[in-house]
């Protein structure tokens, strides 16, 4: 997650999680996003990473941590164990997409996800003029990149329809700015709300 949209991810995600919840957080990095929640709503719940340095960071800020491959799936939770399942700004980092998608919302009533827009404007930019994009939320040269996948609001939104995950609220941020019209261009970061379709 990079630092400057830390906090403003945090509060979106923290007004979708009720009192003592709990929550488990994919790529939980340094266990800044389950500390926060804890402390302002009581949560419980547990963060997964694959990175031993952020594993160690997660314990040293009070975290309960697994070190685990999100590839290779959740198959150590059983059904329903949570309340929410969260992955925040990681989900462009996984090649089993839509497995890890089902896979959440097995574990978990409902699923919270925040990707950056690679279809926002300057991105678009970019790419015209020849050159992949490299922004505040994009911050990685391609040659460096933890990204593997590179999707689009609209691309989102069609993986979702196309495989049955339902989409109960989206809301899309420019500079951490509400984006209301044309997202998909206006928008450098999206936040859903997901759950399973009834």
């Amino acid at each position: 997650m990079t630092e400057i949209f830390g906090r403003f991810d945090f509060d979106v995600i923290a007004r979708w999680i009720g009192r003592g919840e709990r929550v488990l957080d994919l790529g939980c990095g340094d266990g800044a996003l389950l500390k926060f929640l804890h402390a302002e709503l009581g949560m419980r719940g547990y963060g997964i990473d694959n990175d031993p340095a952020n594993v160690l960071a997660a314990i040293q800020n009070g975290v309960n941590v697994l070190h685990l491959d999100l590839e290779k799936g959740l198959a150590g939770f059983e059904d329903d164990s949570f309340d929410h399942v969260i992955m925040s700004l990681s989900l462009q980092t996984v090649r089993h997409t839509v497995d890890l998608l089902r896979e959440m919302l097995r574990v978990g009533h409902e699923a919270v996800v925040s990707f950056p827009n690679f279809g926002y404007r300057t991105h678009r930019e970019a790419i015209a003029q020849g050159r992949m994009p490299v922004s505040e939320i994009l911050p990685y040269q391609w040659f460096d990149s933890p990204n593997v996948r590179f999707f689009t609001i609209a691309d989102f939104e069609a993986l979702c329809q196309e495989h049955g995950i339902a989409i109960h609220e989206g809301l899309f941020f420019d500079e951490g700015r509400p984006v209301e019209e044309e997202p998909n261009l206006n928008a450098d970061f999206a936040i859903y709300r997901l759950g399973r379709q009834a």
